[in-house]
């Protein structure tokens, strides 16, 4: 495994160990954070990708983001459903 293919293993396996831009590792950590604990997100964890010069709109897509893979996966596994239903 060479270049690209390396690195996205190793963001894929454990993003806190990858050679990351400030500004991907900030978001990663506040798209892990709104799936993992959503109820102890606080003003902080957007001020962090402000910091990182995020604007609102930005920020507000990455929320987005997230919120729907987290929507669509837990659709999927509540339902026991297929990725890809055959309709």
């Amino acid at each position: 495994m060479k270049g690209a293919d390396a690195w996205i293993e190793q963001v894929t396996r454990d993003y806190t160990e990858a050679r990351l831009e400030p500004v991907d590792r900030a978001i990663l950590d506040y798209a892990v954070k709104l799936t993992v604990q959503p109820g102890e997100m606080v003003e902080g964890d957007v001020a962090a990708l402000r910091a990182c010069g995020l604007s609102d709109a930005a920020i507000h897509h990455v929320a987005q983001v997230a919120a729907l893979f987290n929507y669509y996966n837990r659709l999927v596994d509540g339902l026991g459903a297929d990725d890809e239903p055959d309709w």
